[in-house]
């Protein structure tokens, strides 16, 4: 599937309105942190990045998503659900018992799931070995990692930074959703790891830094990085936790908590649904 860029936009501000409706529905979830990523989702499997096939998950030639911040379970499931890989009336059963749609991302409940994520700063060590798979098999599979800003203060990543560097794990790229919040406050409140973008440099990664929100300038970075040869790919992507519903980007406590329904109505109308 390949879409124009104004084909994406329209698909970022679906995207948007499940992922409200269907935290709102659980009645729990974290919204602002599936909202901030939904640009860079919706470019790498709607944008004819992502090599997949909904009809069949698990066929081998298949690119890798890992969901390292795993608590953005609804923007996962929200665009898998558009991608063909299940119904989206399955959305309105988010976090509910006996749902596949579980608070963090369960590959052995779900089609399309590459990893079970959740516990911060696993999912870039995961996508390395699926990209040592790739390589023992002389495979071309890309490995795609999101990664959160709170998974930045995490050791493994750093480790396993530097294990892809040294083996020039040109099919692995990690994309910081660089939103500058995570669950307790700002980040350079909570552990301040600034300067990122030379951080990434200095392990050797080829680092593009690039508006999150900016369709166009996402699909050239992704682009771009599953074109790189010689060493891993680094995309941090400036975005907006909450991006798109107001109230919500100025508040990082909706990091872990859903609208009411009077906030749910308020949001749909800012994204135009009303």
């Amino acid at each position: 599937m390949k879409m124009s860029i104004a084909e994406l936009e329209e698909q970022a501000r679906v995207l948007r309105r499940d992922i409200i409706t269907c935290t709102t529905i659980a009645g729990s979830g974290h919204p602002s942190s599936s909202l901030s990523g939904v640009e860079i989702m919706a470019a790498l499997y709607f944008g004819g990045v992502l090599r997949y096939d909904p009809a069949e998950p698990h066929w081998a030639k298949r690119d890798r998503l890992i969901m390292s911040k795993g608590h953005a379970s609804p923007l996962l499931y929200v665009v898998l659900a558009h991608a063909g890989y299940f119904s989206t009336d399955l959305l309105e059963t988010l976090r509910q018992i006996g749902s596949p749609l579980e608070g963090h991302p369960n590959m052995s409940r779900l089609p399309g799931v590459e990893a079970s994520t959740g516990s911060l700063g696993q999912g870039l060590s995961i996508g390395l070995g699926h990209a040592f798979a790739a390589r023992i098999d002389n495979a071309d599979n890309h490995v795609f990692v999101i990664l959160g800003d709170g998974e930045q203060d995490e050791g493994q990543i750093w480790e396993a930074a530097m294990t892809a560097a040294h083996y020039n794990l040109e099919n692995v790229t990690a994309i910081v959703d660089h939103n500058k919040a995570q669950q307790t406050g700002w980040v350079r409140d909570v552990l301040d790891y600034s300067p990122l973008t030379e951080k990434w440099r200095a392990f050797q990664w080829d680092v593009q830094e690039i508006d999150g929100h900016d369709m166009e300038a996402v699909l050239k970075a992704l682009q771009h990085a599953k074109a790189t040869q010689g060493r891993p790919s680094c995309i941090i992507a400036h975005t907006v936790k909450g991006k798109g519903v107001s109230f919500v980007e100025a508040d990082y406590a909706y990091h872990g908590k859903a609208l009411t329904k009077e906030e749910e109505q308020r949001a749909l109308e800012e994204l135009g649904w009303q």
